[in-house]
């Protein structure tokens, strides 16, 4: 049996994996020993990669939706109608008329993404979408507004830690290990967030009203600077605005934050004291909850001032600024602005290399209204949206106005079931590509290994830079793809990276490409426009936003919005994530179903008395947009008055029940969490 070294490319994590092939069959993995990261451990869905690759649900061929079902189709059939009518629409409606989005799967698996945008360059839109426009960017855009880059967090050397709105067990695995090795080793852990997780009872909780946390970390700042345990030298040397967040931050005293978060004012001065003496101290935010509330960018923001005003910048256990692997760039220039670059200039005009995908917030608005123009052609790869993007009823009504919906996916999922033309595409076990994920924004090591090909494509699926590269040739854009093979495309990636595809063949576990550096503003200032820490960012205030944070208020909180809430009187929070599933994927894998069988929605004791719950029973779970089934998972483990819906199910779709209209203004990021809601008990 030939054991391969290879990455998992399910999730950001990018797990060692040994990959044990027999007569060209995958038949089992394990975790590699030796990896940094994962030491030889595999989550629960990573332990199941072979279910994922012979999934009975994998698409075996290209197929095309005639007279309401799909019919098998040929490759070249498939990729020339498909270019015909793109070129149709495009001499009708100009090249904008498409928008194309990468799943979140486009984060990791690289290839995908740059393609996709390849393609839409050589096509002429700006309409290139993914998941960052409604998840992580504002955490990345929040740090770069105020540090000039996006330091890293590193709580393996951290003495004080505080996970808010982060439930790592769940979702970055490695994170929750490393975090409770740090605990045993006497750092000091506090939690903030609605829900008390696991790890949370190892430490210090605090359990805010959602959408409040802004306050919670202004009323810190407050203590902080009232006490005098700011870090003097630090501030005085390598920040700029710290008068001005002085005075700001005066009228955010703990007794103002507890009125606003709930959270008892003696327990908010006492988390902002450990904080501020236990060095070095880390926060680890949520990855993509805390973007999703009425006020994610501007709460972002003020986690970044929290640490820059207690020297916990560029120092070990801090926030640290981990080099990257410069791959090559596929992008091609593109002269028109993507939507929501006039709406949310903050987002799309903030600095010198903006987001090359445009306001998520805005794609099925546009496709529904046809304003500002028509979007009439859309290709999805590697993602699900019908099932993951919020405010599902928007996405359905847009896709109807749709003359061309291409899917791309390994699987038929519930996205393909809608498209005109579903095509196949191979899963990261069935291809070489770039994995150890080269930016080292996940854990700060810069570390990369090659994602070697542990089978032959299944059926006749095909990697999906090559399935962009095909449909490319096939419109005449064929000097803009001149590679056949994942071997080139690899090769080309790497040409201006320092790092050789040789290199990482001879070291398949991986390799580091780069070394970590500490307090790099002793060497260089910060790259903001003043050259410091930016606590004011005057350039936020150009843009028409406040260039310190402030706290918002939930759009639909019973503060903004009393009427709403005596019919939806409690507070919904959506996406969390669950170890055994990625997004929508590997809930037909039966292990992984025995483990978690339903989807669950958690809800305090009080609550559900307050309709007549029981636990697991069936509810509903409403709110002015939507409504659906869902199974009462009643546990003290949850603030009442607020209702938790998982992420990622079919059967209980949370995005449902969310509404693409509320926003928050400065990111354009719809809100998922904060949402008022109702339960209602249903009849036996």
């Amino acid at each position: 049996m030939e054991i391969i070294k290879t990455d998992c490319g399910l999730c950001i994590n990018c797990c060692g994996v040994n990959a044990y092939v027999e007569d060209g069959k995958l038949m089992k993995v394990e975790g590699i020993p030796e990896h940094w990261l994962n030491k030889g451990k595999l989550c629960p869905k990573g332990e199941r990669l072979p279910d994922l690759l012979y999934s009975p649900a994998r698409l075996k061929y290209p197929m095309k939706k005639v007279n309401g079902r799909f019919q098998r189709i040929s490759w070249d059939d498939a990729l020339g109608e498909i270019g015909a009518k793109l070129q149709e629409l495009k001499d009708k409606y100009g090249a904008h008329t498409l928008a194309t989005w990468t799943g979140s799967v486009g984060v990791e698996h690289f290839e995908m993404a740059a393609f996709n945008q390849r393609f839409r360059g050589a096509f002429g839109t700006p309409n290139f979408f993914n998941p960052e426009g409604i998840c992580f960017r504002t955490r990345i855009l929040a740090r770069q507004i105020t540090f000039g880059r996006y330091p890293v967090e590193e709580p393996a050397n951290a003495n004080c830690i505080i996970l808010w709105g982060r439930n790592p067990d769940e979702s970055y695995w490695p994170v929750g290990r490393i975090v409770r090795e740090r605990v045993q080793a006497g750092a000091k852990l506090i939690t903030i967030d609605p829900r008390r997780t696991p790890i949370s009872k190892l430490g210090i909780y605090l359990q805010p009203r959602p959408g409040t946390d802004g306050a919670i970390a202004l009323a810190m700042m407050n203590v902080i600077i009232e006490e005098g345990l700011w870090d003097k030298e630090f501030v005085a040397k390598h920040t700029t605005g710290f008068d001005r967040l002085m005075e700001h931050v005066k009228e955010y005293t703990v007794e103002k934050a507890e009125t606003i978060s709930s959270v008892p004012a003696s327990e908010i001065r006492r988390v902002a004291r450990i904080f501020a003496t236990t060095k070095p101290a880390c926060i680890l935010e949520g990855v993509g909850h805390m973007n999703q509330f009425t006020n994610g960018l501007q709460t972002n923001r003020a986690y970044s001032i929290l640490m820059a005003i207690t020297g916990n910048v560029e120092v070990p256990g801090g926030w640290v600024s981990c080099p990257m692997v410069r791959l090559a760039d596929l992008r091609l220039p593109i002269k028109e602005h993507s939507l929501g670059y006039d709406e949310f200039p903050i987002f799309h005009q903030f600095g010198k290399n903006p987001p090359p995908y445009g306001s998520a917030s805005m794609m099925t608005e546009a496709m529904k209204s046809e304003k500002p123009y028509p979007i009439k052609g859309f290709i999805s790869s590697g993602s699900n949206p019908a099932l993951t993007f919020p405010d599902t009823k928007l996405f359905l009504e847009g896709i109807k106005n749709l003359e061309l919906f291409v899917n791309i996916d390994p699987n038929m999922t519930e996205t393909g079931q809608l498209a005109h033309y579903v095509l196949p595409a191979c899963t990261f076990l069935e291809e070489t590509g770039i994995g150890g994920f080269p930016y080292g924004i996940s854990y700060a090591e810069p570390y990369i290994m090659l994602r070697k090909k542990v089978v032959e494509p299944l059926y006749e699926s095909k990697p999906i830079w090559m399935i962009w590269s095909e449909l490319g040739r096939k419109m005449g854009y064929a000097e803009h793809f001149p590679w056949n093979s994942d071997e080139e495309v690899a090769e080309h990636f790497f040409s201006t990276s320092g790092v050789t595809v040789k290199q990482l063949m001879e070291h398949p576990e991986g390799v580091y490409f780069g070394k970590k550096e500490y307090k790099l503003y002793e060497k260089r200032p910060f790259p903001t426009a003043s050259g410091k820490i930016e606590l004011f960012s005057a350039r936020m205030e150009e843009l028409g936003f406040p260039g310190i944070p402030g706290h918002v208020e939930p759009q639909q909180s019973p503060v903004a919005n009393p009427e709403i809430v005596k019919q939806y009187p409690e507070i919904l929070l959506t996406g969390c994530r669950q170890v055994e599933y990625i997004d929508a994927q590997m809930r037909d894998v039966p292990a992984l179903r025995a483990r978690r069988p339903n989807a669950e929605a958690e809800i305090h004791p009080a609550t559900a008395a307050k309709y007549g719950i029981v636990h697991g029973e069936m509810i509903a779970v409403e709110t002015p947009r939507g409504s659906i089934k869902i199974m009462a998972n009643v546990t003290q483990d949850i603030k009442p008055g607020v209702v938790s819906v998982p992420h990622g199910w079919a059967e209980a779709n949370c995005n449902i029940l969310l509404d693409a209209k509320l926003l928050d203004n400065v990111s354009g990021y719809i809100t998922m969490n904060s949402v008022a809601c109702r339960i209602v008990k249903l009849a036996n």
